[in-house]
């Protein structure tokens, strides 16, 4: 009975210093992650797939990691880069406004990626075209917002008529461009882009019939 009690004691005592270590350690982990966000330079906001982490969901979210993965095991990934789960906290501590450093390195890594890719972001002659997905360390289906296509303006799509000899596919990219970044970026309604597209599908149709 003393024998079970003791052993007991000693579990019990074992499980509140295990506790305790535990928090100290959350504690000072937490202490250096605060130190490391209000350094300057210390924060890495951007990663090239080439050099993220892909097992860091957390830092890279679900999306960002795996293309960072597959990139790194060598399956024909497009270039691209990942914009970390901490510019977005810091954005909404920052009461919506960018972190400092943050569009200096989205700079940078488009810089890299023109010269991977050999086009120009805004170059109408050989435009480069991104793609802007949303993602987080959870999955979230339905949730994530996407916009295609930005680096297209009224040169550029013209460039791109030209570069593809089909001007026709060219203003549709240039369409769904505008209509993904009025709805997710400025609020826009939809509805005003699709009575658009309607309207002049109705008109060509009617033309085109009669």
């Amino acid at each position: 009975m003393n024998l079970e009690g003791k052993h007991a004691s000693m579990d019990n005592d074992a499980l509140r210093d295990k506790e305790a270590n535990s928090q100290r350690g959350r504690a000072t982990t937490e202490t250096e992650r605060s130190k490391d966000l209000n350094t300057m330079g210390n924060v890495k906001f951007v990663f090239d797939f080439e050099e993220g982490d892909g097992k860091n969901k957390q830092l890279l979210g679900g999306k960002g990691s795996g293309l960072v993965e597959m990139t790194q095991i060598g399956l024909p990934i497009p270039f691209g880069c990942v914009i970390t789960t901490e510019a977005c906290r810091q954005y909404y501590a920052k009461s919506k406004k960018f972190p400092d450093g943050l569009i200096a390195e989205v700079t940078k890594h488009m810089k890299r990626l023109e010269n991977k890719t050999k086009k120009g972001f805004g170059n109408a002659e050989n435009p480069l075209l991104v793609s802007v997905r949303s993602g987080a360390a959870l999955s979230m289906p339905g949730m994530m917002d996407t916009v295609l296509n930005l680096g297209l303006n009224d040169p550029v799509v013209e460039g791109l008529g030209k570069a593809t000899k089909n001007r026709r596919f060219a203003y549709d990219a240039y369409r769904r461009f505008l209509q993904l970044f009025g709805k997710i970026a400025m609020g826009v309604d939809e509805s005003h882009f699709d009575n658009i597209l309607e309207t002049t599908k109705k008109h060509y149709l009617t033309l085109f019939v009669f």
